[in-house]
């Protein structure tokens, strides 16, 4: 039974709050820089270079234990592990201590993310019904980018109210854990039961140090190593174990809170250095012979109109129905047009719809396709996020007085 969460570790949400949100904004900024250079890269002289890179073979291991792929497979499964865990923590301090530890709080986002995954993965089943061979793709419409959603939306500055800041960050939460179940279910090849035996029994080790409330980061972080390793030798996505192994943190450890020490710690390495890497690996994309055709084809259209439009469509849609129906209720100080504005900022898929699509796909033209789609549709929901929500929100004259 999780004990109840004290009053001191209530006071440090609000800052914890404050700095996330700093550091997802400047990592988005970070992010498409880097998604810019490797587009730019992908379609210079350098092309072959870049791409050669991504398939250099790295080694590494003891004996048996030997884990040989190349550097793209290295990052996707091993770097963006870390940026799971941390997800694991955001979610865990989120669900205890933060947007989601009560039902009044957790009812809109909870609402409006199922709608922003449901209805972007239909309209792509939609458009890609008459060709069998993209419906593994279904899902990669249904994710959110925080980073370059909070990013585009601290643009604003203070005109944006705070409430409307949580909002979008609850549902962008709920939407990880979306992204994580469907990766479990979906996207999971055959698994080597011996492998995840191992993987449980040291789970099983990680929430015994979880119960005990150590405080200490280093088994957490050691066994989760060990973890990681047993979970991609399984055949289930190495990225899950981040996940499970940040389930284990115990928020409170006597004066001490682990979670938020190593949260707060992971941030700016993953906000400024793993995110960035990913982006860089995989947003580059030959334009070489693109056109219109390209892009209205089923694969790259079905996900570009599923966050462009299948996100607007749900997150309004499933919020207008809660609050109608007495649900929930719009945030203080909201209004719908803002939240309008919100489930654009949601179609931002960028970092979550590539990793998905990377997963869902083998075939290097399935891949470019899907890159094609996640970057045009973010592009333009980006773009009208923006927009709609300056014009929603006080001029800043306004806003400081």
């Amino acid at each position: 039974m999780i004990a109840p969460i004290t009053r001191p570790i209530r006071e440090t949400i609000a800052p914890a709050m404050r700095d996330f949100l700093q550091k997802e904004s400047a990592g988005g900024i970070t992010l498409i820089v880097a998604a810019a250079l490797a587009l730019v890269i992908a379609n210079s002289p350098f092309a072959a270079s870049y791409f050669a890179l991504l398939q250099v073979p790295v080694v590494a291991g003891i004996g048996e234990g030997v884990i040989d792929k190349p550097l793209l497979l290295w990052i996707n499964d091993g770097l963006m592990a870390v940026f799971f865990f941390l997800v694991g923590l955001e979610v865990k301090r989120e669900a205890l201590a933060g947007q989601l530890d009560s039902w009044n709080k957790a009812s809109l986002p909870l609402m409006a993310a199922i709608g922003g995954m449901a209805v972007p993965a239909a309209i792509y089943i939609a458009f890609n019904a008459g060709s069998p061979e993209n419906l593994a793709g279904w899902a990669i419409p249904a994710a959110t980018d925080i980073a370059f959603a909070l990013g585009i939306l601290m643009l604003l500055g203070p005109r944006v109210p705070v409430a409307l800041k949580a909002l979008l960050l609850a549902i962008a939460v709920i939407d990880d854990i979306g992204a994580i179940t469907i990766i479990a279910l979906f996207y999971t090849a055959e698994t080597d039961l011996t492998m995840l035996l191992g993987a449980a029994v040291t789970l099983a080790v990680l929430a015994l140090f979880g119960r005990a409330r150590v405080g200490s980061s280093i088994p957490y972080v050691l066994l989760g190593v060990v973890l990681w390793v047993f979970v991609l030798k399984s055949g289930v996505h190495a990225t899950l174990a981040g996940v499970a192994a940040a389930m284990c943190v115990p928020i409170a450890a006597g004066d001490e809170r682990p979670l938020e020490r190593m949260e707060h710690g992971l941030h700016p390495y993953v906000a400024f250095l793993v995110i960035p890497i990913f982006g860089f690996a995989n947003a580059g994309v030959s334009l070489a012979g693109v056109g219109f055709d390209t892009l209205l084809s089923p694969l790259p259209l079905g996900i570009a109109l599923g966050l462009l439009v299948g996100k607007q469509v749900g997150i309004v849609g499933f919020a207008w129905a809660a609050v109608k129906t007495g649900i929930a209720s719009l945030p203080e100080g909201t209004g719908w047009r803002q939240v309008h504005a919100v489930s654009l900022l949601a179609g931002i898929g960028f970092t979550m719809s590539l990793f998905i699509g990377n997963l869902a796909f083998a075939d290097p033209a399935q891949v470019d396709a899907v890159k094609i789609g996640v970057l045009s549709g973010s592009l333009l929901a980006a773009v009208a996020g923006f927009l709609m929500l300056r014009a929603s929100l006080p001029e800043p004259e306004a806003a400081r007085s």
